[in-house]
């Protein structure tokens, strides 16, 4: 009798799962890195604008060199908090903020330390005062005459720093009057002032008061205007007191002056 073997049938191969992932995965990264290197090499990834704003007194050709920003450079490549801190070191920057917005556009935004002031150097060229009383050429005749004009006043005279520190905390409409400030110190105080008005009234005061006695300056003058006394002197010292340039004024409002001033500051 024959006695028959059964041998177990022999299974194909089958492919490796594995294999096929990596391959799968090496082709996905190949055009991953096609897609990549076509995307970074075209013109929707580089900077195609740069706008810059805020800024006044200092040319936007040099806040763009600042930065060191080109059109044509990389989108994604360009470091913003080093341009913000090169463009801060330009003398008349307070602050800097760049922004970036998909595609190409790049925003840099200045704000400037704040004019408190102008001034005319030796040459009658007209200039700019900044808070910190440092100067700078107002060649751009777009910057409006929107401030007072120091007259008189020495670089090195430390009142004049002051005083700018002073009007750089002083809202805008209490200055609208002003036209003109000049020193005249004396022998008790080295940094009383002169003031002019665009109204023809004259301020005599300290800079140490300066902030607060312009509270009142427009009250004062309203209360001179409704006397009919169209010029005169207006002391804001310790005490107010006005002195009226009218020759044919009889009225000697100086005290009334004064306690309307008191008043109005109670």
């Amino acid at each position: 009798m024959s006695m028959q073997v059964k041998v177990p049938a022999i299974k194909p191969e089958r492919p490796s799962k594995k294999g096929s992932r990596k391959v799968i995965l090496l082709l996905v990264v190949f055009f991953l890195t096609v897609l990549a290197i076509l995307f970074f090499q075209s013109s929707i990834s580089k900077i195609t604008v740069i706008e810059i704003t805020g800024n006044e007194m200092v040319d936007s050709e040099q806040i763009g060199q600042a930065s060191n920003i080109r059109v044509g450079d990389s989108f994604f490549l360009i470091d913003a908090r080093k341009s913000a801190d090169s463009i801060g070191e330009l003398r008349m920057i307070e602050s800097v903020q760049i922004t970036k917005r998909f595609p190409g556009q790049v925003t840099i935004t200045v704000q400037e330390h704040k004019r408190v002031a102008f001034q005319i150097n030796a040459a009658g060229e007209r200039e700019v005062l900044l808070a910190d009383g440092s100067s700078h050429p107002a060649k751009d005749e777009s910057i409006p005459l929107d401030k007072p004009i120091m007259t008189g006043w020495m670089d090195d005279n430390p009142m004049k720093a002051k005083l700018c520190s002073i009007l750089a905390d002083i809202a805008d409409p209490m200055l609208a009057d002003i036209s003109e400030i000049v020193p005249d110190p004396s022998a008790a105080y080295e940094d009383k002032i002169r003031i002019y008005t665009k109204s023809q009234y004259e301020v005599s005061t300290r800079i140490e008061f300066l902030q607060e006695k312009l509270q009142y300056l427009d009250v004062m003058i309203a209360e001179w205007k409704e006397q009919n006394i169209h010029s005169g002197e207006l002391i804001l010292m310790e005490q107010d007191r006005g002195i009226p340039f009218e020759i044919d004024s009889k009225k000697d409002i100086s005290k009334d002056s004064g306690k309307q001033g008191e008043a109005k500051k109670r």
